[in-house]
Formats: C-alpha cells, structure tokens, sequence
C-alpha cells in the first residue's frame, strides 16, 4: 500500500503574531513555525497503515523552503520519502490543492491522508478540494480507521456523534485528534533526517480563486464595569450586553 501524507508548516499557537508592512499577511520577523498538529495524527495513521498492510508512505509539502523543516520531522517519525513542491507565493488553498492533486496523478497512491485542518487559517478545505478534484471519495474528521484490500471503513465525528462510512480506495481522508497517538522522533532518527534528500518539484500553474484583500489584529476594549449579583446589577449586565456591547 503506497500512502501520500500532505502535511503544512504553520505559526506555533504560542507565537505572538503581527501583521506586516503590506497589511494582508503576517509578520514572519521572531515567529516560531512547527508542524501542523492535526498533521502529526496523519502522520501516524500513514505509518501504521504502512506497518500492516507493507508499502511506503511519503509527505508532502506545498510552500517555500522553510518547508522542509516539517518534512524533515515527518522523516525523523519515519515516513519513507518526502516531497517538497516548491511554491514562494502565498498561494490559496485552491492552488495548493492543485499542486497535490497533480502530484497524486502521476504518482497514483492508494490512499492520500491529511490532517483535519490546518491551525493558521482553519479554512478546512484542502482534502474536500483535493478529493474533487481527482474524483475521489472524501472521508472527513477520521477517528477510526480501518484497510481490508481496497476497501475503507472509517468512523468520522460530527456534532454531538458520529458517523460510520466505507468506500472504496482510492480515497481521502482527513485525520481527527484521538485517532491515535503520534510517536515522538528520537534524536538518532532525527539527527539521519537532516541529511536524507527530499525531492523538489514545481507548484501546479494554477490561478488563485481567492485573495487576502487586508489582515488586522482584533482590537479588545475592555470598560472595566464591575457588577454585582443583586438583581438590578443583572438587569443592568443583560442592559449593556444588549445596548453597548450588543451581543444579545
């Protein structure tokens, strides 16, 4: 079984972010970048499935080279190849998609695995749009998986329970936290991924279907009122949450 995990480099959530000069992107200077949590459980369940059913698993990356700091950890966990499409622009997520899609066609994997979304943008787009456009079944929000031959049987979450699915590979599939445990790289696997190669391939020359028209900081004020519980302070919290605040 031949296994294609895409994986993203993002912002760690402890980074304190600004905007930069141009007003529609962020300020790079001083921002810590790791692998995108969700990505790590798709990691994972593509070296399990590797475990049982034999075969390879390769990560891929869509960005510019500091990319390759992700794709060396998934290396470090024990994917067996990575690949780097190189793409200096801040792309959105229909060309991303794009340059995956293009890369699944010619390298026809049995199954392609994503995390559920990335932490940046949150937009939870990518698998739906990679699986379109290949004409591929989408399997969402994976918390159990399970391969026999070519077929799939996975349980997906949704709001307050969750859903059985089976399909036929191949498909993809988005990996929900709890699916299972990822492993931590130990440092001599970690020390022989710097060295080990990661191919590089162009971006597909796709045209971006959306764009970032400005990018601000959510600006908080606080009014610094304090009520108490008396009914006339309640009467005059629920007041302000609906005249000033205007929230209900």
């Amino acid at each position: 079984m031949n296994i294609l995990v895409c994986i993203s480099q993002v912002p760690d959530t402890t980074t304190k972010v600004a905007v930069g000069p141009d007003g529609t992107s962020m300020n790079p200077a001083g921002v810590k970048f790791i692998l995108n949590p969700y990505d790590e459980f798709a990691i994972e369940e593509g070296l399990r499935q590797r475990e049982k059913h034999g075969g390879t698993v390769t990560a891929v990356s869509v960005g510019p080279d500091s990319v390759k700091e992700v794709l060396r950890t998934a290396l470090a966990m024990g994917v067996d190849s990575a690949v780097h499409v190189k793409d200096d622009h801040r792309a959105d997520s229909f060309v991303v998609a794009s340059s995956i899609a293009d890369l699944v066609k010619e390298t026809s994997p049995d199954v392609v695995i994503f995390g559920r979304q990335s932490i940046d943008f949150d937009s939870f787009q990518l698998p739906s749009m990679v699986a379109e456009l290949l004409g591929w079944a989408d399997v969402p929000m994976v918390s159990t998986l399970s391969i026999d031959g070519s077929n799939l049987t996975a349980e997906s979450d949704i709001e307050g329970g969750k859903y059985a699915v089976t399909c036929a590979l191949p498909c993809v599939i988005s990996a929900q936290k709890g699916l299972n445990d990822p492993r931590y790289p130990k440092l001599p696997d970690i020390m022989k991924a710097k060295s080990k190669p990661i191919a590089e391939r162009g971006a597909t020359a796709a045209s971006a279907r959306t764009a970032t028209i400005s990018m601000t900081l959510p600006v908080t004020k606080r009014l610094n009122k304090v009520l108490g519980d008396s009914d006339a302070d309640l009467q005059e919290l629920v007041r302000l949450l609906h005249e000033e605040a205007k929230v209900i």
